[in-house]
């Protein structure tokens, strides 16, 4: 509704008085709701779904733009989705695909959604999306969901999706509940259960979800390991950080560069056997060593399990 031409052709619709394709209408009327619905419900949320570069969707009305609280990130969807699809050992060649979202991270308080639209029409449950055998596209799934909730941005998952359903959304039918006599989907339940622990009792996970402040990399080009680590930050200062390895293979001691001394304790480990991962047994804490790497002067040695993420959250 942003614009007279959308899904039209040239002769379909009528230039606004500038000459130009924006609804003008359609634009007034957006901030006008937005500002009605802040103004009477400080507390409510409204979310736009919009696939265009209009920009300023989730800005104010008094900077120009429509007011939205926040926007769904499409482009996170379709990339993070098509990275993940990969098997592991091409996941190096796209190494930019599930990197290039946080380039314009920031651009919009985002929402990273995987709706509906994602698990209709021939596209495929979420988990069978994940390539490998059964174990892999459970553990492809966890690492996954792992990534999503480390992300700068809110989350959205589609109902089912907790579950690792593996049947496409219908509408006349109710949610595969009986997965759950299984434990691989009893993992993924319990794992979605902790990480909406994890991101309401961890500042860092979400009070600066929408600036760049909340956000580092610590690992970003190591594209033949297909490991990526960053942390989130709180406005306090408290950091956790993030690591996933998108391949089956575990590292035995791998090193990663931090900016700040001190010890990290582990948060969460999706590969955990509670969800019915492998078990690889993990440090449940580990202090910095005065090992420069990434350019840092101190790192850590950790072990990472394989289709994993962890978190780990730095104590002064």
């Amino acid at each position: 509704m942003l614009y007279l031409d959308y899904s039209r052709s040239h002769d379909q619709w009528i230039p606004n008085v500038d000459g130009g394709n924006e609804n003008y209408d359609a634009i007034a009327t957006l901030k006008w709701m937005n500002e009605e619905v802040y103004k009477h419900f400080p507390n409510a949320m409204t979310i736009a779904e919009e696939s265009t570069a209009f920009p300023g969707v989730s800005a104010p009305t008094f900077m120009g733009g429509l007011g939205f609280g926040f926007k769904w990130n499409m482009g996170w969807m379709h990339d993070s989705l098509s990275y993940i699809q990969e098997d592991p050992i091409h996941r190096k060649y796209h190494h930019n695909t599930i990197t290039f979202p946080l380039v314009y991270a920031h651009s919009e308080n985002y929402v990273l959604s995987l709706s509906h639209d994602e698990v209709v029409y021939g596209k495929g449950s979420i988990h069978n999306k994940m390539p490998g055998d059964e174990w892999q596209q459970t553990a492809n799934l966890r690492a996954y969901y792992g990534y999503m909730y480390g992300q700068p941005g809110k989350k959205l998952n589609f109902m089912g999706a907790e579950l690792g359903q593996t049947a496409e959304w219908n509408h006349d039918d109710q949610l595969q509940w009986f997965l759950l006599e299984f434990g691989r989907h009893q993992g993924v339940q319990a794992l979605i259960r902790d990480l909406n622990h994890l991101y309401r009792d961890e500042a860092a996970m979400h009070d600066q979800d929408c600036v760049p402040a909340g956000f580092e990399w610590r690992l970003q080009d190591e594209a033949d390991s297909s490991i990526l680590a960053h942390e989130r930050i709180s406005q306090n200062g408290e950091r956790v950080l993030v690591i996933s390895n998108f391949t089956p293979v575990p590292h035995e001691r791998f090193r990663l560069g931090v900016p700040m001394e001190g010890k990290y304790e582990l948060l969460l480990n999706t590969d955990d056997a509670k969800y019915d991962g492998s078990g690889f047994d993990v440090l449940n804490s580990v202090e910095t060593q005065e090992v420069e790497s990434e350019s840092l002067p101190q790192s850590l040695e950790l072990r990472l399990p394989p289709l994993s993420t962890v978190f780990y959250r730095l104590i002064k």
